[in-house]
């Protein structure tokens, strides 16, 4: 991987892992994904307009088809992420739903993009993987299992690993289709990213109406977080594709499950989430494969 691009996924990985605890402390529901789509569409636009627009009527079916279905997919991603951090830890979900994305987009992209990881890259993945679910689990999952812990704080962590799996599924589909519309169609990355939650602000709006005393409370109660959310999503995200240009899909997908170091420190010293020791030997673990994915050709 280019050294470009490595530096382009690191700051993606800080960026990320301090947009989600934004999301953690927010409790949202659908309400907090409506606004914060509404925030990244108006917050976002004067950016766009600089980058410019020119290219948007040269668009084809094929770039409007993709960037309907990735609007589809990151907001189905959004609320299952947002349901497992109301359900569990964010040290329990987010590395389940980090590590399980990575994996299933590396895999597609290998079958169906013809890309190839080599030794190095798969030893590199299966760290990443390992190390994101020793945060995720650990021994004590196996032994609160067996009964001799809290059953509560077991099945808190299942749920936690169920919504974080499914929430991985929907990271590998967007993954996917955004490298092949970035890779393939060319297209610019600001500019298909800005769309892609434009796009998003229609789709969220039928779950608000069906609950629209809900809003103005949500709001006036969660807007600094969604403001967090609205800057950094998008930003970490461009970063990103942009590394995807000039790096495999195989290679920038699981290296920004470097964002788990960032989350490790988060979950551990600013919530308060226990388990320090197995989720820094996990965060280590990651960084490794991250570096044998880097140094992979």
């Amino acid at each position: 991987m280019p050294a470009s691009a490595l530096a382009l996924v690191v700051a993606a990985a800080l960026i990320h892992a301090l947009w989600n605890f934004a999301a953690k402390k927010a409790q949202g529901n659908h309400h907090f994904a409506s606004m914060t789509a509404i925030g990244v569409s108006l917050l976002w636009l004067p950016v766009v307009f600089v980058v410019g627009l020119d290219d948007l009527p040269d668009w084809g079916w094929q770039a409007w088809t993709a960037t309907i279905a990735s609007a589809v997919v990151h907001l189905a991603y959004f609320n299952a992420l947002l349901a497992g951090y109301r359900a569990a830890d964010m040290t329990v979900v987010y590395p389940v739903a980090r590590g399980s994305g990575p994996l299933l987009s590396s895999i597609v992209a290998v079958l169906l993009l013809g890309e190839h990881l080599g030794l190095g890259g798969a030893l590199g993945l299966a760290g990443v993987v390992g190390g994101i679910l020793l945060m995720a689990a650990g021994p004590a999952f196996f032994a609160q299992g067996a009964g001799s812990a809290d059953p509560e704080l077991h099945r808190k962590r299942k749920l936690g690993i169920a919504w974080g799996a499914l929430t991985g599924a929907t990271i590998a589909a967007y993954s996917v289709i955004d490298g092949y519309a970035v890779k393939v169609l060319a297209l610019s990355p600001i500019l298909y990213d800005y769309i892609c939650n434009l796009l998003r602000v229609p789709v969220s709006l039928p779950a608000v109406l069906r609950d629209r005393a809900g809003f103005m409370p949500a709001l006036r109660k969660q807007w600094k977080h969604a403001l967090v959310v609205a800057i950094g999503s998008p930003a970490a995200y461009i970063l990103v594709l942009y590394a995807m240009k000039l790096a495999p899909l195989s290679r920038v997908a699981p290296a920004r499950e470097l964002s788990m170091l960032f989350a490790a420190l988060i979950g551990g010293q600013l919530l308060g989430e226990g388990e320090r020791g197995w989720r820094i030997a996990g965060a280590a673990l990651i960084a490794l494969g991250v570096a044998a994915l880097a140094m992979a050709r």
